[in-house]
């Protein structure tokens, strides 16, 4: 028999291998308990996807392979990228759609309150009240500035020299004027700083001007507005030439040459590339004529061929006939508009009106008016505003 001392010597013989193997167990095959805080550290059964889009597979360790020597058999998972719409080209802008297009132009335009002291007096609204609204429903209002816009300078030895009044440029503006022709025989009777004040005066009052500029090159250079879905250009020239001087050259400035037809040709041409529509607005003509003469119809053609589409005149101080040249209108002379009453002939004037409709097609023809006070042009019949519908004559763009 065993004796009861040797039992328990063997009991605690195998208590002791029990502890000792318990303190060789890794921590984390270790029972957990719920309520301690070694829990917090054991590392999760499944790992946090890195894609929340996508699923996350448990990847099984690869042997490194050498991707310089061979490729690997299977090609390595990457990320799936998320769905995308199959990208379209953007659509192309779309050119606006062309509506009827109404141009009105107007010849000589002075406001000069030392000439005309009734725009002194009146204001200088004077000068348009009686077009009752005409060019604020048109596109387009042009006008020959008889007279730089400006305080500089000293008069030139000439029989006439006008100045305008700068505090009428915005007033003009609001009634609706455009655009402001500085290519005729008055523009410089201040001389060249108040030609190129008298520019600058213009386009700040929001009116464009044309006709004359700091060289050759600016003064033949077209004002270019848009409207109604066209681009319209207008261009501006003086036929009528004091002296050499007043013409602008490749380095001094004066007024766009309106006599050589090539230059004119040219600078019509260059406006027609970048527009829909080239209007002319032209000082040339005799004083008192009532026709143009031939030299002058050789200009209007050859810049019709170049590319205008219609020829505004003036400076006889005579209203002329207009006419047509290959589906385009000629005015030859457009008379006298803010000017003052000194006989009637001289107060016989009219607006010019060139309507192109949204087919391309071109309507024109004079409104009548009358100088019925000094500066004061007023419509003979307010309620006859258009040229109405489109005569077998009218041009096809």
């Amino acid at each position: 028999m065993i004796s009861a001392s040797a039992v328990r010597s063997l009991l605690l013989a195998v208590a002791g291998m029990v502890l000792a193997a318990a303190a060789h167990q890794p921590i984390d095959e270790r029972p957990s308990d719920a309520g301690s805080t070694t829990a917090a550290v054991a590392a999760p059964s499944t790992p946090p996807s890195t894609n929340p889009t996508t699923p996350t597979t448990p990847t099984t360790p690869t042997t490194p392979t050498n991707t310089e020597s061979a490729p690997p058999s299977t090609p390595p998972t990457t990320a799936t990228p998320a769905a995308t719409t199959p990208a379209t080209a953007a659509p192309a802008a779309t050119t606006p759609a062309r509506e009827p297009l109404v141009v009105n132009a107007v010849g000589d335009f002075n406001v000069d309150p030392g000439y005309i002291p009734a725009l002194a007096t009146n204001g200088y609204q004077h000068a348009l009240s009686g077009m009752d609204g005409l060019f604020l429903d048109d596109d387009i209002t042009v006008i020959n500035l008889e007279c730089p816009a400006s305080a500089l300078g000293s008069p030139e030895d000439k029989t006439f020299t006008f100045r305008c009044d700068t505090v009428a440029l915005p007033v003009i503006a609001r009634m609706g004027v455009d655009v402001a022709n500085q290519g005729n025989n008055h523009s410089l009777d201040y001389g060249a700083d108040a030609l190129l004040d008298s520019l600058a005066n213009i386009e700040a009052a929001g009116i464009a001007a044309v006709g004359a500029g700091r060289n050759a090159t600016e003064a033949a250079r077209p004002a270019v507005l848009e409207r109604g879905g066209w681009t319209v250009a207008v261009v501006g020239f003086g036929g009528v030439v004091p002296h050499a001087g007043w013409l602008a050259t490749d380095t001094n400035p004066g007024m766009a040459d309106g006599d050589t037809v090539e230059t004119m040709a040219a600078a019509v041409a260059a406006a027609a590339d970048v527009a829909d529509l080239v209007a002319v607005t032209i000082h040339w003509g005799k004083e008192l004529q009532t026709g143009p003469p031939a030299d002058d119809v050789a200009r209007a053609r050859a810049m019709i061929d170049a590319g205008a589409d219609m020829v505004f005149g003036h400076h006889p101080h005579r209203l002329n006939a207009m006419d047509w040249y290959e589906g385009r209108p000629i005015f030859w002379s457009l008379g006298n508009f803010v000017w003052p009453a000194l006989s009637a002939a001289g107060a016989d004037t009219a607006v010019a009106q060139v309507v192109v409709d949204a087919d391309g097609s071109i309507n024109a023809c004079l409104l009548d008016v009358t100088i019925v006070s000094h500066g004061h042009p007023q419509l003979d019949d307010p309620t006859n505003r258009s040229c109405g519908s489109f005569p077998p004559e009218a041009g096809q763009k």
